[in-house]
């Protein structure tokens, strides 16, 4: 049995943008999301559902910025409450890591937890959420993406925690 994607309202920015490669990305504006650490926890990363891009990986709540006025923390933000809960004033974030491909852009907001709080699947897109030790990421099987920029955002938050 396929899962199917379940009725969510559509926004300006939902839709694929195609490189000349042919590889799909999704956000018509790009997309973001939030990287929140928790010196005691973690990372909060969520497991994807089935009929999500790549689904079944661990990556980051993020996804779509709703417009091409919508900033990339605002969007990482309201992507992290809409499908972890995480609460206002949670996080503070302290720095950014963009990816790329000239057509489009994933920019990974990295934010450090100043008002600890448990995750809550909020929306249908995870099918769980949890804390992961930083050195603990690499041994689930990570989203293309979050894989492939990791290395660097490690880099970033340590940099930010040292």
């Amino acid at each position: 049995m396929t899962a199917t994607m379940p009725f969510r309202p559509h926004h300006p920015g939902d839709g694929w943008v195609e490189s000349a490669d042919g590889s799909r990305y999704w956000g018509l504006y790009g997309a973001a999301g939030l990287l929140a650490y928790d010196q005691d926890r973690g990372v909060l990363m969520q497991h994807r559902v089935g009929w999500s891009h790549f689904g079944g990986t661990w990556g980051l709540p993020g996804g779509a910025l709703h417009d091409a006025s919508e900033s990339p923390v605002t969007g990482a933000i309201r992507e992290a409450q809409e499908e972890a809960g995480v609460p206002d004033g949670s996080v503070i974030p302290r720095a950014q890591h963009v990816f790329d491909v000239g057509v489009w852009r994933y920019t990974t907001v990295i934010a450090v937890v100043v008002n600890p709080f448990e995750p809550v699947i909020s929306d249908p897109e995870s099918l769980e959420l949890k804390w992961v030790p930083v050195d603990e990421i690499e041994d689930y099987p990570l989203h293309p993406g979050f894989a492939s920029t990791w290395p660097d955002v490690r880099a970033a938050l340590a940099r930010l925690t040292a």
